[in-house]
């Protein structure tokens, strides 16, 4: 073999494979925005070494991860692979010919003629260089343009993946690829509609996806793995959209739902196309009658017995916190619920829904509680006093508190009082039971008359 045939041998032309050559795709995105992408492609091959030139692949792809193999029965044994991402921009174009020759086109408006002329680029730093074989120029006029002799093999106008294998057939084959990717992300949102008597709501389950991989999936087999995945410490942002209220669904054919490992695996029954810089929602679930319970909560902080009043002898304005809380085994629920936000409507009284608040759950398998934080009351406030104060030892006291709580409703409440209480305590009196819901907070349940007050008394002795 001569010197020419030897070097042909070496480096054997590239062969192309675009995203029409692909056959079938599957996307299976993970909550830190990774994806795993398994691609079907046909690909003509060569009996021995070729390089094969895989187009269309993501712009955030983990080359490390990549895998190719024959799904036709050959056997592909793989030297090496190199990750293009060096796209085609005229910015790129005029770098990569810093130190080369290129022509410079001028168009003369008055003579509607055009000039060439050759020159060398010096440099191209916030601005293109140019010397001339008389002089050395800085950027372009208006009507002059630069034309080069061609594009260099190492621009891409896609992120490629190139892989240098060696085949022992040569025709067409199938092959699988498959990677790993940033720039792919999905999210859970959830939108509760609650009923007029606040005792029942309707759940509606939003995937939001969103692609920023610098490629479009089309046709592609959906999965979702709802889970915490462990991953060293890489982390990728994205900024998806906030989801807005929207009608709720006609109740959609479910995604499929599986155990991965100790993770959860969504499956749409139906393909799906992904196109790049694109943000959709898909139907996950939709849930009717789901019984609820609301709940008015005043909760302390334990700096409140180190900190001196504002106002020491009308005490301290205390927000009271409404809840609502469900099971997730009634109503049509009793399915694991990926995390997400669940924003929560009512409607007026001319059937308008109005948002009334929002919270974020975890991974929340069946059977497990739902709580949401919607926000303060408006009507129901509670003032709290310190109107005892007495220090037995250096560690020891003795306190009372008075909590005054209001409620300017029409209707009896229930507000669910939880103070911190530090160190080794004993309750000595109080107005109310209390129940010692941990090791350092008592709780009590303290109903409130309608367009009235209730006053919770007690005194506690604590030791460190």
């Amino acid at each position: 073999m001569g010197i020419v045939g030897a070097v042909a041998a070496q480096a054997p032309a590239e062969n192309v494979s675009r995203a029409e050559d692909r056959k079938a795709v599957a996307v299976t995105i993970y909550n830190e925005s990774l994806a795993l992408i398994r691609e079907e492609r046909e690909v003509n091959l060569n009996a021995g070494r070729n390089l094969l030139a895989l187009r269309e692949v993501s712009g955030q792809i983990k080359p490390e991860t990549a895998s190719l193999r024959s799904l036709s029965g050959a056997r592909l044994t793989l030297f090496e692979q190199n990750f293009d991402f060096d796209l085609l921009t005229p910015q790129k174009l005029l770098d990569k010919y810093v130190g080369k020759t290129v022509t410079v086109v001028r168009f003369n408006e008055q003579t509607d003629t055009e000039t060439r002329e050759q020159a060398a680029v010096l440099a191209n730093n916030q601005g293109v260089v140019l010397k001339y074989a008389d002089r050395i120029e800085t950027g372009l006029p208006a009507n002059a343009r630069i034309v080069y002799n061609d594009v260099p093999t190492t621009l891409r106008d896609r992120p490629t993946l190139v892989v240098d294998l060696d085949s022992d057939k040569a025709g067409t084959q199938r092959a699988e690829l498959s990677y790993l990717t940033g720039g792919l992300a999905w999210k859970a949102d959830y939108v509760a509609s609650l009923a007029d008597d606040e005792k029942t709501l309707d759940l509606a389950g939003w995937v939001t996806l969103t692609n920023r991989s610098g490629a479009a999936y089309e046709n592609a087999k959906l999965q979702l793995v709802a889970g915490d995945v462990n991953r060293v410490q890489e982390v990728f942002a994205a900024n998806e959209p906030v989801m807005l209220e929207r009608a709720r669904p006609a109740k959609p054919a479910p995604m499929a739902r599986e155990q991965l490992f100790e993770y959860h695996l969504y499956t749409l029954g139906r393909p799906t196309t992904l196109r790049d810089q694109q943000t959709k929602q898909v139907a996950l679930l939709s849930a009717a009658h789901v019984p609820v319970k609301k709940e008015y909560r005043m909760e302390g902080a334990p700096y409140w017995y180190y900190e001196e009043s504002k106002t020491p002898e009308r005490g301290d304005k205390r927000g009271v916190e409404v809840f609502i809380e469900f099971t997730n085994k009634d109503g049509d629920l009793g399915q694991p619920l990926p995390k997400g936000i669940v924003r929560v409507y009512k409607k007026d009284k001319e059937s308008r829904p109005l948002f009334i608040g929002e919270d974020q759950i975890d991974h929340t398998p069946k059977n497990e509680q739902v709580r949401l934080k919607l926000g303060k009351a408006f009507d129901i406030t509670g003032n709290w006093k310190r109107t005892d104060f007495s220090r037995i030892s250096k560690r020891v006291f003795e306190q009372e508190i008075t909590i005054e709580l209001s409620n300017a409703k029409n209707e009896l409440v229930t507000v669910r009082v939880v103070e911190p209480v530090p160190g080794d305590w004993k309750m000595l009196k109080e107005s109310h039971p209390h129940l010692k819901s941990s090791a350092s907070s008592a709780m009590w349940d303290i109903p409130v008359p309608a367009d009235g007050k209730t006053i919770l008394k007690y005194r506690v002795h604590t030791a460190w």
